[in-house]
């Protein structure tokens, strides 16, 4: 069973987002959160990055691995479109 709740890993997930966020913006492009759901983040690109093939890279090693890194190890991130 995941150690939080949905609404404990909202300002965890944003802060940790911030993180990454600098590069996203710096080529033109962002990305939002959704909502989380059962430790599931659901996030959504937009700008430049809505429309990048690498989208899917950044989202496992930039995204997810941060989360991963500074929240719990079995954080999911899933984009929508």
């Amino acid at each position: 069973m995941f150690p939080f709740t949905d609404i404990e890993l909202l300002n965890p997930v944003l802060n940790s987002i911030s993180k990454v966020r600098p590069i996203l913006l710096q080529d033109g492009g962002d990305i939002e959160v959704i909502k989380i759901e059962n430790a599931c983040v659901f996030v959504r690109f937009h700008g430049a990055c809505s429309g990048c093939e690498s989208r899917y890279l950044t989202l496992q090693n930039a995204i997810t691995n941060t989360l991963q890194m500074d929240i719990h190890p079995d954080i999911k991130v899933v984009e929508v479109r």
